[in-house]
C-alpha cells in the first residue's frame, strides 16, 4: 500500500452507521475503506461489536463505526448490542443511517427514525440496494423517510456493487471538522488480528450454519504464531452450549467444521497475505454468553 501523507490542514471525524439489522451496514463499511474490516452474511444481527474502519480521503481521516443493528432487544447479548449501537450514534460527529430500500421501512427503521425525532439528531439517509427497486417506489420511500426532516443529505447506493458510494465519502470528507488525523495514515481498522481472525470463523458458521444454531456459538483465537516460513499457525476454539450444537457444527466424520475451516482460511490468507494453517476445536460452554469476560472482550456493556 502506498504511504499516505497527512495533510497541512486536517480534517477528521466519527461517522457511525446504524440501522435495522443486514440492511448492508458492514458491506457499506467494507466498500468505502476498500477492505474487510467487518463480517458480513445474509442472516440478521451478525455484528456484535462496534468496529472501526479508517479512511484517508483527501484533507479528512474518516472513522467509521459499524454498528450491531438497532432491533427489538430480547437476551441480554441483544441489548448490549442495541446499547453499543445507539452509543456509538451519540458519539459521533456523523451518523449514516442505512434503510434497505427493497424492503421499505421496517419496525425496527421506524424505531430507529423515533428515536432520532426524540433526540433532535440529525443524519445522512443511506438508502441502499436501490438498483433492486423501481424509481416510483424509491421516490415514494425517500419522500416518506424525509418527511419528519432528520436528514441533511440523501444518498442512493448499491453497497454491494459500490455504485454511489464515492459520493458518500466525497461529502463525509468535506463534512467532518477540523482536527489532526487520530490514527496512522496507511491505518485501515483498530481491529486486533486476533479478533479479526475470530470474525472470520465466525462469519462462515453463520453462512454454513442454519437457523438459530449461529447465534449459539462463540469464536476465540487461543493460538497465534507466526512460522519462519511467513506463515501463520492459528488455533480457534468454537463455542457451543450444548452438545447436540457441538454435533452439528462436528458434522459427520468432522466434514462440517472441516469446510468452516476452509473457507475461513481461505478468507484469512487473503487478508493476511500469507499461508494459514487453521487448527479448529469445538467445546461445550454452557451460558457463554452470560459471561461479563465475554463482553468486556468485545467492549459491550454487560449490565446495561
Amino acid at each position: 500500500m502506498a504511504e499516505v501523507a497527512v495533510p497541512a490542514e486536517p480534517r477528521c471525524g466519527f461517522v457511525a452507521i446504524v440501522g435495522a439489522p443486514n440492511v448492508g451496514k458492514s458491506t457499506l463499511l467494507n466498500q468505502m475503506v476498500g477492505a474487510k474490516v467487518s463480517i458480513v452474511s445474509p442472516k440478521v444481527q451478525t455484528t456484535r461489536t462496534r468496529v472501526l474502519g479508517i479512511l484517508a480521503e483527501g484533507a479528512a481521516q474518516l472513522i467509521f463505526v459499524d454498528t450491531p443493528g438497532i432491533f427489538r432487544p430480547r437476551r441480554r447479548l441483544d441489548r448490549a448490542m442495541v446499547a453499543a449501537a445507539w452509543s456509538g450514534a451519540t458519539d459521533a460527529d456523523r451518523v449514516l443511517l442505512v434503510v434497505d430500500a427493497a424492503r421499505g421501512v421496517d419496525d425496527d427503521t421506524a424505531g430507529i427514525l423515533e428515536r432520532l425525532q426524540e433526540t433532535g439528531r440529525k443524519a445522512d439517509l443511506v438508502l441502499n440496494k436501490v438498483d433492486l427497486v423501481k424509481p416510483p417506489v424509491l421516490l415514494a420511500l425517500t419522500e416518506r423517510l424525509t418527511a419528519a426532516g432528520r436528514f441533511e443529505n440523501v444518498f442512493m447506493v448499491s453497497a454491494l456493487t459500490g455504485d454511489g458510494v464515492r459520493d458518500v465519502v466525497r461529502n463525509l470528507a468535506q463534512a467532518v471538522p477540523e482536527g489532526i488525523w487520530l490514527y496512522p495514515a496507511d491505518q485501515l481498522t483498530d481491529v486486533a488480528d486476533r479478533f479479526l481472525a475470530a470474525e472470520i470463523t465466525r462469519e462462515q458458521l453463520f453462512r454454513q450454519l442454519h437457523e438459530e444454531l449461529p447465534y449459539a456459538t462463540a469464536v476465540e483465537t487461543e493460538g497465534w504464531q507466526e512460522r519462519r516460513d511467513g506463515s501463520l499457525r492459528i488455533e480457534q476454539v468454537v463455542y457451543v452450549e450444548r452438545s447436540s450444537q457441538r454435533s452439528i457444527v462436528l458434522g459427520k466424520g468432522g466434514a462440517q467444521v472441516k469446510a468452516i475451516g476452509a473457507a475461513a482460511r481461505h478468507e484469512l490468507e487473503a487478508i493476511f497475505e500469507c499461508r494459514v494453517h487453521l487448527f479448529l476445536f469445538v467445546k461445550v460452554k454452557k451460558k457463554w454468553a452470560e459471561e461479563r469476560g465475554f463482553y468486556r472482550d468485545l467492549g459491550l456493556d454487560y449490565d446495561v
